[in-house]
């Protein structure tokens, strides 16, 4: 079994118990570069191979691990936050299937989710929006029509941009189309790491604010209401019932 495990968002204690225990035990870790904060490799046991694929290609990152596997040693590929969101993993899965190796995918906490925390706020808001978006601005991988910022931000969701702070103007260009420009908006980078850092605003103000801080890279771009506004839920109300309170 080859194991992808989700490192978390970048604090080395956000990692699920599972994927702690299965670094410890792991002969080979090939993880995800910079994107992944080294101070979870710290988990991994004594002796363990580790291997950074940042300079590596595809095919170069799938070797690593079938010739660990081949010769009984257990492998996991650490990807940053969660496997499932921009990790790429499709590709090395398909490679692996090839070669009749089995997998498992183990889940981590995503950046989004420890933006929120950080910032100490729920993206769905009792008698407001229940839907999130999970989206990126089209760079050089490309993003399906329908799926343009100005499309995605006519539902008034709540919304965390991924690998787009680069493009903040970009960004703001198409959300302007849609939403007024005093829409709060936060630029977190590097959520949970030591070094996190947040900057709020609004459109009209993010694009100069995130500018002066330096921001480039590493970092999620979250817009929308829930950013000023938290709602009350029923679920608590005195007076809504419910299976378990009359």
């Amino acid at each position: 079994m080859i194991y992808f495990v989700g490192a978390g968002s970048g604090d080395p204690d956000l990692i699920t118990l599972k994927g702690y225990k299965l670094l410890q035990q792991a002969d080979v870790v090939v993880y995800a570069g910079s994107l992944v904060n080294p101070e979870v490799l710290s988990h991994a046991k004594e002796g363990a191979k580790i291997v950074n694929s940042a300079h590596l290609a595809l095919e170069e990152i799938v070797r690593e691990m079938v010739e660990g596997y081949q010769v009984g040693k257990l492998v996991v590929r650490l990807h940053t936050g969660d496997p499932s969101l921009y990790g790429a993993i499709g590709e090395q899965i398909d490679m692996l299937n090839e070669f009749n190796i089995p997998y498992k995918v183990v889940p981590g906490v995503s950046s989004f989710l420890a933006a929120a925390a950080s910032l100490g706020r729920e993206y769905t808001i009792p008698d407001g929006t229940q839907t999130m978006i999970v989206t990126r601005l089209e760079g050089r991988t490309p993003v399906p029509a329908s799926e343009s910022l100005k499309s995605l931000a006519s539902h008034k969701s709540s919304m965390a941009i991924f690998l787009s702070v680069g493009m903040i103007d970009r960004v703001v260009e198409e959300l302007s189309q849609v939403h007024p420009l005093d829409m709060p908006i936060a630029v977190v980078e590097k959520a949970s790491w030591p070094e996190e850092r947040i900057v709020k605003g609004t459109l009209e103000t993010i694009g100069e604010l995130t500018r002066e801080a330096g921001i480039t890279k590493t970092a999620l771009i979250l817009v929308g209401e829930f950013l000023n506004h938290t709602g009350k839920s029923k679920l608590y109300d005195k007076d809504f019932a419910h299976e378990y309170r009359q």
